[in-house]
């Protein structure tokens, strides 16, 4: 399960963002915001209950984990145009193609963290 990973990597740029802020041991994280691609091969609920697990007893204990989904698209070499795509293996909806090399969708980031 490398949500668990993922999840502790969200809490390392948490805990990053805090030592560097000014007055950061006053934080309270109220709000996590991840960007991420259908492409990146995430479980949403597993990393859900990852984040649960990893931000007790930490300056994200009480925050809630928002998910933003972002498409993913791919430019494909046959016909030239970027296309929406929701798996890898896709073919290119406008020519058959499966000469796809992804472009956007497999991300995952941090948007921002609300503090209280």
């Amino acid at each position: 399960m490398h949500e668990m990973s993922l999840a502790e990597g969200v809490m390392g740029v948490i805990e990053d963002a805090q030592r560097a802020a000014p007055n950061g041991a006053d934080w309270v994280v109220r709000t996590v915001r991840l960007e991420i691609g259908q492409l990146a091969a995430v479980e949403v609920q597993a990393l859900r209950f990852a984040f649960d697990v990893v931000k007790h007893d930490t300056v994200a204990n009480a925050a809630v984990l928002e998910v933003i989904d972002m498409p993913g698209t791919a430019w494909c070499m046959k016909c030239g145009d970027t296309v929406a795509i929701a798996q890898r293996g896709d073919g290119c909806p406008q020519c058959g193609s499966h000469q796809l090399q992804v472009t956007a969708g497999d991300e995952l980031r941090v948007k921002d963290i609300e503090l209280a």
